[in-house]
């Protein structure tokens, strides 16, 4: 029989590398790895569905999944897990000094929705006080999604063209938290810099308390390949995980944390669910049990 042939859109990452390369195959599979930018691939992906598996935003997958009607279903493979403490960024002339100080400010962020955004907002309230409805959010770019928030959320679209890192120079916002460096800050803006110098200081610390490594991507197949062939989600995620462990054996890695899962309490928490998602609804059933076998045998 011949293998089923499966596009798949994901990042230019080390640990999917055997895939790309093709060293490591999915069995019964013949994927054809296109590779994007996750940004890119979320858009296309949410709003026309074009690939068969793809790297997803987890925090838009889960909102999918708690209004029960998510065209994918999800593999517990994580492309992309970031702690986010270095990526707040604050006008130094508007008396910013700690995180508590974020709240009745005026705070910029690409897209409301996005999981970078949503493990910062945790951040704010869980370790600062700061609640999304102490802010007055300008979101840079429209949402993947287009969910309507909660009343209490203050959420404005900054004008079309405009950069968010350039706002926050000019000071029409008061600070920014964002998935990468922007570019006022990469050019040295005088005004512009960290909340969190000592970030990866903080960041040590906070994983220590809370063991909290945050997701920020996972891995989708389209609900219609997966409900003619259930089979594939097993396979893909054992491939996944031996590309993984390849890339772990090369760096030579002696191991990885374990998943921890605030993000379904922050998305909850923040409007972009309409309930308290269970870790079980996320991921294909047979992908989050361990196959039975005799002692001595390997998968």
């Amino acid at each position: 029989m011949a293998n089923l042939k499966l596009n798949v859109a994901c990042g230019p990452y080390d640990r999917t590398q055997p895939l790309r390369d093709g060293t490591i195959k999915a069995e019964g599979i013949d994927l054809n790895y296109i590779q994007l930018q996750p940004a890119e691939i979320f858009w296309r992906m949410l709003q026309f569905k074009e690939f068969d598996v793809s790297e997803m935003s987890m925090s838009n997958y889960t909102t999918l999944v708690s209004e029960g009607n998510s065209p994918f279903i999800a593999i517990p493979v994580y492309p992309s897990r970031v702690f986010r403490h270095g990526y707040f960024f604050i006008n130094t002339d508007k008396g910013i000094k700690s995180g508590a100080d974020l709240k009745g400010k005026r705070g910029g962020v690409p897209e409301y929705s996005m999981t970078a955004a949503v493990y910062m907002r945790g951040l704010m309230q869980h370790e600062f006080g700061v609640k999304p409805s102490d802010v007055e959010w300008v979101q840079g770019r429209h949402d993947r999604l287009g969910r309507k928030l909660p009343a209490d959320i203050k959420l404005t679209q900054a004008p079309a063209g405009t950069e968010l890192g350039d706002m926050l120079e000019r000071g029409e916002i008061d600070f920014m938290m964002t998935a990468n460096n922007p570019l006022s800050f990469r050019r040295g803006s005088k005004n512009v810099a960290r909340l969190f110098p000592n970030y990866a200081e903080m960041e040590k610390d906070y994983y220590k308390r809370t063991k909290i490594y945050p997701i920020m991507h996972t891995v989708v197949i389209k609900r219609e390949i997966y409900d003619r062939e259930p089979w594939v989600a097993q396979n893909l995620y054992q491939a996944l995980c031996q590309a993984k462990e390849r890339c772990y054996q090369l760096l030579v890695e002696t191991g990885a944390p374990k998943a921890s899962f605030a993000l379904l309490q922050y998305t909850h928490e923040h409007g972009l669910t309409d309930r308290r998602v269970k870790l079980e609804e996320l991921f294909a059933p047979a992908t989050m049990r361990d196959i039975p076998l005799t002692e001595g045998q390997h998968v």
